[in-house]
């Protein structure tokens, strides 16, 4: 069912924190229900509204990260593509920051 994916570690990491988010958001909005709030986006958000921007954020770096690491190649001289980790951590990073302050 899953034969055209690549799983690797990364890939396997990134969909497993997206799953935990998911659970985690769910026992916190049983906890506790969310207030709509304006931050820097511009439309007043949930809690799930900012993870649903954050993620589909997250997934365009991962995209564009994957898309450009050939050109990266070229245009830095490098001899091998960057690692995937550096858009997962970047994306990540991107994800809590509009979490927070969205």
């Amino acid at each position: 069912m899953f034969d055209w994916m690549v799983w690797t570690t990364p890939v396997a990491v990134f969909f497993s924190c997206i799953a935990l988010m998911l659970v985690g958001m769910t026992v916190w909005e049983i906890k506790s229900p969310t207030v709509m709030r304006k931050g820097w986006l511009p439309m007043r958000t949930t809690r799930g509204d900012r993870l649903f921007v954050g993620l589909l954020t997250a997934a365009y770096i991962n995209l564009a990260f994957v898309g450009l690491s050939a050109k990266a190649m070229e245009w830095f001289a490098l001899e091998t593509e960057p690692s995937v980790w550096i858009s997962f951590v970047l994306s990540m990073a991107v994800l809590g920051l509009i979490m927070k302050k969205g």
